[in-house]
């Protein structure tokens, strides 16, 4: 699945654009995170989406995905 549609997946089950996900559609966008190759079912991703929604994003918890995404290209695919 492209990018951009792994990203409108996750943005309709999310209820739209947030800060996570921008961060995290950055990170496609620039190659420095690469999709699953066994992508979750709706159903896995759902519950993972809930239990991630319940605590709200901060500037913490931003600033640690944006690490861990910029981590990520330097680690060798």
């Amino acid at each position: 699945m492209p990018h951009i549609a792994f990203l409108n997946r996750l943005r309709r089950l999310f209820g739209g654009a947030g800060p996570h996900i921008e961060t995290i559609a950055a990170a496609l966008t620039e190659g420095r995170l690469k999709q699953p190759a066994h992508p979750m079912s709706d159903q896995e991703l759902s519950r993972a989406i809930r239990e991630f929604q319940s605590l709200p994003p901060n500037e913490a918890s931003l600033k640690q995905l944006a690490e861990r995404l910029g981590d990520a290209e330097s680690k060798p695919h």
